[in-house]
């Protein structure tokens, strides 16, 4: 058992889902005040004494991400000129994790540069949240735990969706199909599969349906909800296949632009999304919303962390 203290920072990214993380945990957050200069640069003044403490701070890539990024790089290295023993970066949503590859000429590999931001600033190990691309991880040289949300999916699923053994899981394109078939394996039912052609980035041009809907509830599973046009489309090809209801679940409810406007005007019953971002103030606009809390699972990954313990056990079937 570790004989230092955890102590629970957090930016202005998401201060509700630390408070829930340390309420879960049972200690109060530590004092530290983030804010911008007139000329708009950021201020951090960490409040009480970190020295060879077990730090942890939480900072969610959304909103104002570059300034929320901003905040976290600085705060991670006023803890580290602090003399912490160890500083660990909760990000539930990864910073600019869609900008994995060079998937176009002179395309920058932004997530690769987002990794060696934060380890120069001192971080010594990274926890996250359903990185886009798994191989994220491998552009850090430090430790980095991506925890899964599919355990809350699933229990969600058994929970609030009535009838859902009724049910099939559908990918609404092809690389989210590792995602969809663990939790249909999980939940033992069968899995569909949605191609979709795009003529640009976020417009998608034509979809067609792999898998049979008829007369079943059909679950799509995505780990962003960004404008959710792929949603909308998706719930739309289900629906004209013969599905008798479609409901949306994601991990990370990003839903930026018009997001609301296609949810409501959809022919999705429900949309569920994790707390990784935020949402509160669109649940208000969109009574489809839903929220998956996954702060009991961050705050076990930080528990576990600071104790020595297995991170991995959180993600066997017994946990369930």
């Amino acid at each position: 058992m570790s004989t230092n203290s955890i102590k629970i920072f957090t930016g202005n990214a998401h201060p509700e889902l630390a408070k829930m993380v340390a309420r879960h945990i049972g200690i109060d957050l530590a004092m530290a005040t983030v804010k911008k200069f007139s000329n708009q640069e950021t201020s951090v003044a960490i409040g009480e004494s970190v020295r060879d403490e077990d730090v942890f701070i939480i900072q969610s890539g959304c909103g104002e991400i570059n300034d929320h990024l901003m905040e976290l790089l600085i705060m991670i290295n006023a803890c580290k000129a602090a003399s912490a023993r160890r500083i660990t970066a909760v990000i539930p949503c990864f910073f600019y994790a869609r900008q994995d590859k060079k998937d176009k000429s002179r395309a920058p590999i932004t997530a690769k540069l987002t990794a060696n931001m934060l380890t120069v600033a001192g971080a010594d190990h990274i926890i996250t949240m359903d990185l886009h691309a798994s191989q994220i991880q491998g552009f850090f040289n430090i430790p980095v735990d991506n925890l899964y949300c599919e355990l809350s999916m699933v229990k969600y699923i058994q929970t609030n969706i009535p009838d859902w053994k009724n049910a099939i899981i559908v990918s609404p394109d092809a690389g989210g199909a590792k995602r969809a078939t663990s939790i249909a394996d999980r939940l033992n039912l069968d899995f569909a599969l949605i191609h979709k052609e795009r003529k640009k980035a976020n417009e998608v041009s034509r979809m067609v349906l792999v898998g049979d809907v008829h007369e079943k509830i059909a679950i799509l599973v995505d780990d962003i909800a960004d404008t959710c046009g792929t949603l909308g489309l998706a719930a739309k090809t289900l629906v004209e296949n013969g599905a008798e209801k479609v409901y949306g679940i994601a991990v990370h409810g990003v839903l930026s632009g018009n997001a609301i406007q296609v949810i409501n005007e959809s022919v999705i019953e429900k949309m569920i999304v994790s707390n990784t971002i935020p949402h509160e103030d669109k649940k208000a606009l969109c009574p489809k919303l839903d929220t998956i809390d996954v702060s009991g699972t961050l705050a076990e990954a930080i528990r576990r962390t600071h104790n020595g313990e297995s991170v991995s056990y959180l993600f066997s079937p017994h946990c369930m």
